[in-house]
């Protein structure tokens, strides 16, 4: 059998559209370090998390905008 154009193109869009979001060890350790950073003191672990997967999403936002910043020389 031969493979159509359309069957190829739809794999590599999917491949394309696929975003690589942190992991779960990424989130633990993150929300492991804000537990740290709170002193170690009793807390929400589910906020804990969440706000750990927020810093994670937004951080390569983040890194984005500051590499398209170009300092001028003096």
């Amino acid at each position: 059998m031969q493979k159509t154009r359309e069957t190829s193109s739809l794999k590599s869009k999917k491949a394309r559209t696929t975003k690589k979001g942190p992991t779960h060890e990424e989130i633990a350790l993150r929300a492991y370090h804000i537990y740290l950073e709170r002193g170690c003191a009793p807390g929400n672990p589910l906020e804990d998390w969440t706000r750990a997967e927020r810093e994670l999403v937004e951080k390569p936002k983040k890194a984005r905008r500051k590499a398209t910043v170009t300092p001028i020389a003096a």
